[in-house]
């Protein structure tokens, strides 16, 4: 049996209170930002989140108005029993809808993230709840609230309606003070990122640390390890159902003394944040030219809950310019990946589709994923790759963002992503990093002060603001870009500089890099290992492989290095290994072969071409 966490004991110890009819006392929100226009100032109390909520009811201090004696909850140990595979990946623990609906499941999971967490983590503590909105967020919150009353966390922070984008999350943990002081320890994410939502699709949870990122393999390990031998949990169960739906605070008790529900729109915080890094004005002035056009596609993702209070309301954007901006639970039956495949409508709209229009495509357009922290940016029939994304935000980001004005600490790259970013890094004279697949590696690199900026070839790009990639701070750095070159340009007769001209600029200076990536989904986890292990055994013998190409493409340069990608972190020391298959050619091209959670993708790169 797993040893009680020192934060837990004592609640056991204690003998159960006799159940009182609850009776929890709601304190309002007041926003008091001098900032915002006075029309915004009212509250909306009773109002569900839509995207087309106004920023009135976004106040970050409160003042309790009073209230009703608290409620007073006692705790419960449920006995369980494991459930096999419960093993975080690199973005948690994700699975079928279905699964998650199991009796126990969840919370086995939960319970073994308490258990693994630092006594003071835990005990006393202030954790967010929230995330993307999908189907079987609002249960889950309420399960995961009343797990964290009963293992005697002091409060818990929910965003309203459950919706709380995954760098907004981070961005919370971060910045965040609550109105006694408080500060958030860590955070469930209730996400699965870029994949469907619906009652037969995907769910996902992954636990934040104290800076705002992913917990590091350490923890994720020792989370596997108590869901491997757990055979009971703490639920607070007779403590009622928070109505998510308001913003406000609800307070109760139990035998720890003190717990509080605090729902709030993050959309302030973020947008707090977002105003320290970025030129405001000058990106205003670029929406609201008549010479420059706008689309941005939310795939009904939680960035919806956030699209129209920064592009609408704060930068001046026309509401026409929103697409999928109202955030639902199946991601409106699409599949919220940021991508040529899936962003659609927007991809019709920037003139990149099979059918032909007369109509003259944005000059901009960008999409989101279901948690907003992938980002897809378009031009006017021209697409950006991600790798070249991160690159050019690198290279421009002194001169176009405020943020950066006093230089790059060091850039970073996902091992799958292109070279375009460590050419970038050479030029500029900056240090570079590559690391694997997950963004708790960059964040080890920003902690230590030694990376501003990275991103993954997979839609993930993001700085060292926060703790993970952020799908909006990219959309928003492109157009601090596109700002900063158009300065002279959005009066008069003068041609506006494109995102492709950019783009094309960049590769004139720097190069050019070619890759295509594959993805397969829904593989058969056996053969796909079965796959993985032959790749790696083939490694044995260069003079076969190169046999092989040749018989089918004798053009293609030889393989002289082949190797499983192992990464030594330079912060911590600590060894990841098995991080991907590479196959190193003559020519400076990569074959890369990855394997993740939900598919196994090979990625193929060609080397920089002036």
């Amino acid at each position: 049996m797993v040893p009680l966490h020192p934060s837990v004991r004592s609640v056991r110890s204690l003998p159960s209170p006799a159940i009182i009819s609850p009776r929890p006392r709601r304190h309002r929100h007041h926003t008091t930002t001098p900032s915002l226009p006075s029309h915004s100032r009212s509250l909306h109390h009773h109002r569900p989140l839509r995207a087309t909520t106004p920023l009135a009811s976004r106040g970050d201090r409160r003042r309790d108005v009073g209230g009703p004696t608290m409620g007073l909850f006692t705790v419960t140990k449920k006995a369980t029993t494991p459930f096999e595979g419960q093993k975080p990946g690199t973005s948690g623990l994700r699975k079928k809808v279905t699964v998650f609906q199991q009796p126990h499941y969840l919370q086995n999971f939960v319970q073994s993230t308490f258990n693994a967490l630092p006594a003071e983590e835990v005990k006393g503590a202030t954790i967010v709840v929230s995330g993307d909105g999908r189907y079987f967020s609002k249960d889950a919150v309420q399960i995961i609230t009343k797990m964290a009353a009963a293992n005697g966390a002091r409060r818990v922070w929910v965003g309203l309606n459950s919706l709380m984008s995954t760098p907004a999350v981070s961005a919370v943990i971060r910045e965040r003070v609550g109105a006694d002081g408080s500060k958030a320890t860590g955070a469930f994410i209730l996400t699965a990122s870029h994949n469907p939502g619906g009652p037969t699709e995907d769910f996902g949870i992954k636990y934040n640390m104290g800076n705002g990122g992913p917990a590091p393999e350490s923890v994720t390990d020792k989370i596997f390890s108590n869901t491997t031998t757990i055979s009971e949990y703490l639920i607070a169960e007779d403590l009622p159902d928070v109505d998510i739906s308001v913003v406000g605070v609800t307070s109760f008790s139990g035998p720890e003394g003190p717990f509080d529900v605090d729902v709030f729109d993050s959309s302030i915080d973020y947008i707090k944040l977002m105003k320290t890094i970025f030129d405001f004005e000058a990106i205003k002035k670029l929406l609201t030219s008549p010479k420059f056009t706008f689309c941005y596609d939310a795939l009904h993702g939680v960035a919806g809950a956030y699209a129209k209070h920064i592009f609408v309301e704060e930068l001046g954007a026309d509401e026409s310019s929103l697409l999928n901006c109202v955030p639902k639970e199946d991601f409106g039956g699409g599949h919220p990946d940021p991508n040529l495949t899936y962003a659609k409508e927007l991809v019709e709209q920037m003139g990149l589709g099979k059918s032909s229009s007369n109509v003259e495509p944005p000059e901009f357009g960008a999409a989101a994923d279901g948690d907003a922290d992938r980002n897809m940016i378009l031009g006017k029939r021209f697409f950006v790759t991600p790798s070249d994304s991160v690159a050019i935000i690198a290279a421009n980001a002194v001169q176009s963002i405020p943020y950066f004005a006093s230089g790059l600490k060091g850039v970073a790259r996902s091992m799958p992503t292109s070279a375009a970013l460590d050419v970038v890094a050479k030029n500029l004279n900056l240090k570079f990093f590559e690391v694997p697949t997950g963004w708790k590696f960059f964040g080890n690199l920003m902690d230590a002060g030694m990376c501003s900026i990275c991103g993954e070839e997979s839609f993930g790009t993001g700085s060292d603001h926060i703790r993970e990639k952020d799908g909006i701070w990219a959309v928003l750095a492109w157009l601090s870009i596109l700002a900063f070159k158009n300065k002279d340009n959005l009066e008069g007769d003068n041609k506006l500089v494109s995102v492709e001209d950019i783009v094309r600029q960049h590769w004139a200076t720097y190069g050019r890099h070619y890759y295509t990536r594959y993805d397969y989904e829904n593989v058969d986890a056996g053969a796909a290992k079965e796959l993985m292990a032959n790749l790696v055994s083939m490694q044995s013998s260069l003079s076969d492989v190169n046999k092989l190409i040749k018989e089918i493409r004798s053009d293609v340069s030889e393989v002289v290095a082949a190797d499983e990608f192992e990464y030594k972190d330079p912060v911590d020391g600590s060894v990841s290994k098995h991080q991907g298959i590479r196959y190193l050619f003559g020519d400076g091209s990569r074959l890369v072969c990855v394997p993740s959670l939900w598919n196994r993708f090979c990625w193929c790169h060609h080397p920089c071409l002036h």
